[in-house]
């Protein structure tokens, strides 16, 4: 018996879904509905377009309705929005411009509707230069008037993926850019050291941030918004982007009796199923499950929505598959740099009350005595017993490469152990003997086997002078470069000859610049009978703490 698929919303979810379903299943019928013109385009490239590093607007449609039709056989249908969904009479309503409201019948349902921008109900929110960015429409709109002679100011509200490719690019056009986030860091899934770095960047590439400060409101001035802050600053710019993050677009399914969680994602099981007897929910959407602890979690990001989609057709084909959670990885280029993290944070364990152990590491992209090597640095979170709990790391090359050796290490529930045994390739132009992956692996595996004890820069806020001693182990000039305050100098190739100036009394403390040096120092003092902690990335994971944004 053919079947009748129906599938809400296009994108990343619903057109993957689409595509699935016909290379299973060649007889059923499939009706895709699209409130916009646009089935499945790049919405992660609609910044880059914006900017003119992406010229071709073309190139950001990946499927057009008539493609979809003509490859897959599948009634696309754009312009209609569904209204609501019906389980009893197994239909939906849907509403169009030419046919109006109808019903359309389905033996299956795959919900695949997305996220919308937040709009806050703000006064002036509603004034015509306030802009979100979704779709190509959207993208359309935004790129009139960065191209217009008039709009060479704009404030970017938030501080999220979103809110920094729009203000990297809307730079990279020529505007002037100010960066407005009412926390305390940019790029949230980052911890706030690593966001820093990243902070840092944009602010030598012009970028005005301005972070712990919230919008109050919103006024015009001759065409112009002027942009009031919780601070008591006022702002104007020719041009407003609100990018303070997204909501799921699930409004018209209150009524259907599907289970949403108290945020309106959609609650699916590991097969992409609802509540609901032969309805199924992908993407931006849905709320499903952290891959690393079991929790909940909504990850509105391209790769899990795609996997979804796929998961979902398969279900509705009878094929069992399942959905294992999500990470959360995920890569942003800020200028030169790169920034990538996956699975848990800082903030996140400390949260959830799960133990866990940090280290870094500063290596190079490559073999330094090759030409363009250049510093990246590695941030990884671990269990007592060894288990990989989440990484970051940010530098200009390589960045992705190594978090993506991570990431699959996490997936297939690997362990420090195991990043000190990867075999990755090696040549000069691309990497080092020791990768940086197999690095962050070895101060990992020293942290557990406890042939070093290691401190953080914020421990650095409540040390006790009476019983610690702090040494920077550097040489003399690098101390005197910049140091730690407090901190004595003893370089590391000294030390045993100056053993009698540390108090054994007291648990030293010792660090370099990276902590390799530290490293050493600190297997010679426990050797001789001191107590030591090294600093974990030294002095300049101590910089990137210290740095503070928009000030």
């Amino acid at each position: 018996m053919k079947r009748k698929i129906v599938i809400v919303g296009g994108v990343a979810g619903g057109a993957s879904a689409a595509a699935r379903l016909r290379r299973l299943d060649e007889d059923a019928q499939i009706i895709l509905f699209e409130r916009d013109p646009y089935i499945s385009f790049a919405n992660c490239g609609l910044p880059y377009y914006i900017g003119d590093t992406i010229k071709d607007r073309s190139k950001l449609i990946v499927q057009t309705p008539e493609a979809m039709r003509r490859r897959f056989h599948i009634d696309v249908r754009t312009g209609s929005e569904v209204l609501s969904l019906d389980p009893v009479s197994r239909t939906v309503k849907v509403q169009n411009a030419e046919r109006g409201i109808y019903e359309e019948a389905y033996d299956a349902v795959i919900l695949s509707p997305g996220a919308k921008p937040l709009r806050p109900t703000l006064p002036g929110i509603d004034h015509p230069q306030i802009f979100t960015l979704r779709n190509i429409p959207d993208t359309d709109r935004i790129k009139e008037q960065v191209a217009s002679a008039g709009r060479r100011s704009v404030v970017v509200i938030g501080g999220g993926f979103i809110g920094i490719e729009m203000a990297e690019n809307l730079r990279e056009a020529g505007l002037d850019v100010t960066l407005v986030e009412a926390g305390s860091q940019i790029l949230a899934p980052f911890d706030a050291e690593m966001a820093n770095a990243l902070a840092k960047e944009m602010e030598q590439q012009g970028v005005k941030l301005r972070l712990g400060d919230s919008v109050t409101a919103f006024t015009d001035a001759d065409g112009e918004v002027k942009v009031k802050l919780a601070s008591g600053a006022e702002l104007q710019a020719g041009l407003v982007i609100l990018a303070i993050g997204v909501a799921p677009d699930t409004l018209f399914l209150q009524s259907s009796g599907i289970a949403l969680g108290p945020k309106g994602h959609i609650l699916v099981n590991e097969h992409m199923q609802t509540n609901l007897e032969d309805v199924y929910a992908v993407g931006d959407a849905v709320e499903t499950t952290d891959f690393i602890h079991g929790s909940k979690a909504a990850v509105p990001l391209a790769g899990p929505a795609n996997k979804q989609g796929r998961i979902a057709a398969d279900n509705i084909c009878g094929l069992g598959t399942t959905y294992k959670g999500t990470q959360g990885t995920s890569v942003i280029k800020v200028f030169g740099l790169t920034g990538a993290q996956t699975g848990s944070n800082e903030k996140t364990l400390q949260r959830l009350g799960a133990p866990y152990h940090a280290i870094y590491v500063h290596p190079s992209s490559h073999a330094t005595y090759y030409p363009g090597a250049s510093p990246l640095t590695i941030k990884l979170l671990f269990s007592p017993e060894g288990a990989i709990l989440g990484a970051q790391a940010v530098g200009k090359s390589g960045v992705d490469k190594r978090l993506d050796v991570i990431a699959t290490a996490i997936r297939f529930k690997g362990s420090v152990a195991d990043l000190t045994e990867l075999e990755l390739t090696y040549a000069p132009p691309y990497s080092s003997a020791k990768d940086p992956v197999n690095m962050a692996g070895y101060a990992a595996e020293n942290v557990l086997t406890g042939r070093t004890h290691v401190f953080l820069p914020r421990e650095l806020e409540g040390r006790d002078e009476d019983h610690t001693l702090l040494v920077d182990v550097r040489t003399e000039a690098e101390h005197a470069r910049g140091h730690i305050p407090g901190s004595i100098n003893i370089p590391v190739d000294e030390l045993r000859e100056r053993l009698s100036e540390l108090d054994a009394s007291k648990e030293i403390w010792v660090y370099c610049q990276v902590g390799l040096r530290g490293y050493t120092a600190s297997r010679i003092l426990n050797q001789k009978g001191f107590q030591t902690r090294n600093l974990t990335g030294g002095y300049v994971t101590y910089q990137m703490h210290e740095y503070k944004p928009g000030q």
